[in-house]
């Protein structure tokens, strides 16, 4: 009997098998089969090209609003607080979060702002004045929005930022030249300071900013691939007549950026500083409208303002005081009213729909 199932494994190609016989004798039996030939090569590997080619051709989920918290949506809550839709203060210490904000004037947010920075509390009198200014990013048609934008706003009065910047000054005559030295540019020249430039003895990187004078404009082609972007033009306010007011402007001036919301395309924001706790008030407050004149500028073309809402904190504390736009800059009055009376007039128009439907039904 074990010769008959030794000579069946090595006829079919058998394993080992386990067989009791008559003698008491056991053997191994395993009914695999074993194969002398090798599976086609690469088979795995092509499974694997295969796989990956599947989840790469998987479209991207498209970024909702809202973070799936175990198969929850959480809607992000929207920047711009309703205002209008809560009670008026009534008493002097209320929690804001349930009320209107009160309006202070400008005068009197610092003065608050200079109690809290005593050295008896703070003890920074010297801090930050910062101006964070929301804005109404919705362009001319309701369903387009304005893009991210960044500006610079001329001062009257200048303070530290912590970042001095350079300007080199292109202009003839040597009264220009006078003109713009005087201002506080750190270096002019002309055609002479041209040539230094194409030898390779002055650099235009090491300055931040390039002004010239339209009676040099022709010289400077030999060097405009030097200076790519940085190239003098009157869009960008680097070329002009004045010279005076465009180096104060780009030495001194206020540097911000709008941005908008990640899921609420609708709201920007600008965060600002404007000058010191120390300055004086009126100083202050001319810095700040400068930069809301500025930003009213480029406002969109349409029905409404473009802002609406301006606070003032200054670090290290938390208090923020809501500004009265009307008295602090009259062009944003207008705005203003021009938004109340287009609520008025839907609201008008709401009443007419209704009194239709209801005489329809009747």
């Amino acid at each position: 009997m074990a010769s008959c199932a030794v000579n069946f494994m090595k006829l079919f190609n058998f394993k080992s098998y386990q067989l009791v016989t008559s003698n008491l004798t056991r053997v191994n039996i395993n009914f695999i089969q074993v194969r002398d030939y090798a599976a086609r090569r690469g088979t795995r590997e092509k499974r694997l090209k295969l796989l990956r080619a599947k989840k790469n051709s998987k479209k991207p989920e498209e970024k909702t609003k809202g973070k799936k918290l175990k198969g929850i949506t959480v809607q992000p809550v929207y920047p711009r607080i309703q205002e209008e839709l809560k009670p008026s203060c009534i008493d002097d210490v209320v929690v804001t979060k349930y009320y209107r904000w009160k309006l202070y004037d400008f005068a009197e947010a610092i003065q608050c702002h200079r109690e809290t920075h005593h050295p008896t509390v703070y003890n920074q009198p010297d801090s930050y004045v910062q101006a964070h200014i929301e804005l109404d990013m919705t362009a001319a048609k309701k369903n387009r929005f304005v893009d991210n934008f960044s500006r610079l706003a001329t001062v009257a009065h200048p303070f530290p930022m912590g970042d001095p910047r350079s300007v080199i000054v292109f202009c003839k005559t040597s009264e220009l030249q006078n003109e713009a030295k005087e201002a506080g540019a750190n270096l002019v020249g002309d055609s002479s300071l041209i040539r230094e430039i194409e030898k390779g003895n002055v650099f235009i990187k090491d300055f931040d900013h390039v002004l010239a004078h339209p009676n040099v404009l022709p010289e400077m082609v030999s060097i405009r691939g030097l200076m790519r972007k940085t190239f003098p033009n009157a869009r960008a306010g680097t070329l002009g007549v004045d010279l005076t007011s465009m180096i104060k402007r780009f030495r001194d001036g206020i540097r911000y950026s709008a941005q908008k919301d990640e899921h609420w395309q609708d709201f920007g924001l600008i965060k600002v500083n404007i000058g010191k706790l120390d300055m004086e008030i009126e100083h202050l407050q001319e810095n700040l409208q400068n930069v809301l004149r500025d930003i009213h500028s480029v406002r969109p073309k349409r029905k409404g303002p473009f802002i609406t809402k301006v606070l003032i904190c200054s670090a290290p504390s938390v208090e923020k005081f809501k500004l009265n736009l009307a008295a602090l800059l009259p062009e944003l009055a207008s705005d203003l009213e021009e938004a109340s009376d287009s609520d008025e007039d839907e609201e008008d128009e709401g009443d007419m729909r209704k009194r239709k439907m209801k005489a329809i039904s009747a």
